[in-house]
């Protein structure tokens, strides 16, 4: 099968979640035999901070400077694609919406990897670039970052005809146990851009421990902190971390932090997937609270779930013998139900059904499904 993917970005990984996801999912879906095209376009912020110039599994990835110089290109990728996808944040999202569904491709559809996001600023009657103006009820089919309520919600506000989950992974072939690296090392690490949404819970969960605990050692990474960010002397900040560097940072980790983003968080349902990752490697996770988060992983046993202060130092308390055990537990869960490889057994599933509905052939990879 041919996948044909307008999108944010899966050359640089800095400032942004999508880029190893769609890494994952190609070099699963290559392993499956499928074919991927990405089409992202060239912004300096990635330029800059590009860390991968073509896919994995032999797809094909184009950069590009200005939409009507793509479109002849574009469209000719387009005609022989069995699926032709637009995701959320895409930079040309309008424009290649309306060159996907006037496209021959055997199933048109959107990913929004964002959902709450997006569903938050339609409540609030925001404007969104990177949707149709008509909504999203062209598309053969709508995925969703997202699972639960948002569901329904991008049924009955922007006219999805079918929907259907595919959440966030890990992909097994970075993301492993490795030695350990001093500079990263911490009682408390915390990986992710910085959003003014997510610093409430930043604040419980993390800088306030580090205010009461002067001796212990905590790490930051990521990219957009502000100047006047809260420090203290015992929290250490990384920049930028490339992907290839995640598994140094979690495994260097005595324990990390995971927060979502408010929007998320209020939908339930929003496993990150740098949770994921820091499970793939061993890493006992500290994560806010939201609705399904059981469904991915059990408090208490394959991750420590808080909501306050209080319950963040006494995970801050536990013994290394308890935190290793959930980081064990969480590594096996992890890598027997959310690798990229998994998902995409999934996505195929998911793509045939949609087909089958609409009286096309059935999809499948090149290898027989598990």
């Amino acid at each position: 099968m041919k996948l044909v993917v307008f999108g944010l970005t899966v050359s640089s990984s800095w400032g942004n979640g999508h880029a190893m996801l769609w890494r994952g999912l190609c070099r699963a879906l290559a392993a499956r035999g499928h074919h991927v095209v990405f089409l992202e376009h060239d912004v300096p912020y990635y330029a800059n901070t590009r860390d991968l110039w073509e896919l994995p599994g032999g797809g094909e990835l184009i950069l590009y400077d200005d939409w009507d110089a793509l479109r002849p290109l574009a469209a000719a990728r387009l005609a022989d694609a069995d699926v032709a996808m637009v995701t959320s944040y895409c930079y040309d999202a309008i424009a290649a919406s309306e060159l996907v569904l006037g496209s021959p491709a055997r199933l048109r559809v959107f990913y929004d990897m964002d959902t709450p996001v997006t569903l938050a600023a339609v409540r609030g009657g925001q404007g969104v670039a990177y949707l149709p103006p008509q909504g999203l009820g062209d598309f053969d089919l709508v995925l969703s970052y997202t699972g639960g309520r948002a569901l329904a919600e991008l049924r009955d506000r922007l006219g999805a005809r079918r929907v259907a989950p595919l959440y966030g992974h890990v992909d097994g072939e970075l993301h492993r146990r490795v030695a350990p690296a001093d500079g990263y090392r911490a009682d408390l690490s915390y990986l992710g851009t910085y959003a003014a949404d997510r610093q409430a819970a930043l604040d419980r969960l993390m800088l306030e421990p580090a205010r009461r605990l002067p001796h212990k050692r905590f790490v930051i990474g990521g990219a957009l902190y502000p100047h006047d960010f809260p420090w203290t002397p015992n929290i250490y900040f990384k920049r930028h971390m490339p992907l290839a560097e995640h598994p140094a940072f979690y495994s260097s980790s005595r324990m990390t932090l995971n927060v979502t983003r408010r929007a998320m968080a209020e939908m339930g349902y929003c496993p990150s997937g740098r949770l994921f990752e820091a499970a793939a490697c061993g890493c006992p996770v500290l994560s806010d609270t939201w609705e399904g988060i059981d469904a991915f992983f059990e408090p208490g046993t394959e991750i420590i779930a808080a909501a306050d202060t209080e319950q963040a130092m006494a995970a801050l308390a536990l013994s290394d013998e308890e935190l290793a055990r959930i980081g064990r537990a969480a590594q096996e869960r992890t890598l027997a139900e959310h690798t990229a490889a998994r998902r995409v057994l999934e996505l195929e599933s998911i793509l045939s059904d949609a087909l089958r509905r609409t009286d096309a052939p059935a999809l499948g990879g090149a290898a027989t499904e598990a």
